[in-house]
């Protein structure tokens, strides 16, 4: 008994609310945002309302899953140029390691030869 009189008084007063506003909140005549119709779409049915809009719901996840693979795709080939281009690079830089490495050698083989040649030179020096 109690809780009917407080779901009474709690309707009371949202409806003396709605009394005061200058225009009652009521259903608008037009469709939602998410029911508008696109230039193209099928008019819905009266028998079958729920199972367009289960049809609807349906064909929009396609569609956004049909864009997120192409974004994916894309994203992938883009990836892979990207790491075909890494690969050429890394190639590049050890050719120019290896050249390096034995420019290193040769000249290091060089210094040797030359403070040979020093010490040869000092050495006759001192005698």
């Amino acid at each position: 008994m109690r809780k009917t009189s407080r779901d009474a008084n709690i309707l009371r007063q949202a409806l003396l609310h709605r009394a005061k506003m200058l225009t009652a909140p009521g259903r608008s005549t037009y469709p939602s945002k998410m029911e508008q119709m696109q230039p193209g779409d099928q008019l819905p049915s009266a028998g079958g309302g729920a199972m367009s809009k289960a049809a609807n719901a349906k064909d929009r996840v396609d569609d956004a899953l049909g864009r997120l693979e192409s974004m994916v795709e894309e994203r992938l080939r883009a990836e892979s140029v990207r790491s075909e281009e890494l690969a050429k690079r890394l190639n590049k830089l050890e050719q120019q390691h290896d050249e390096l490495k034995k420019v290193a050698m040769d000249v290091e083989g060089r210094l040797e030869r030359a403070m040979e040649y020093i010490r040869s030179l000092l050495a006759v020096d001192q005698e």
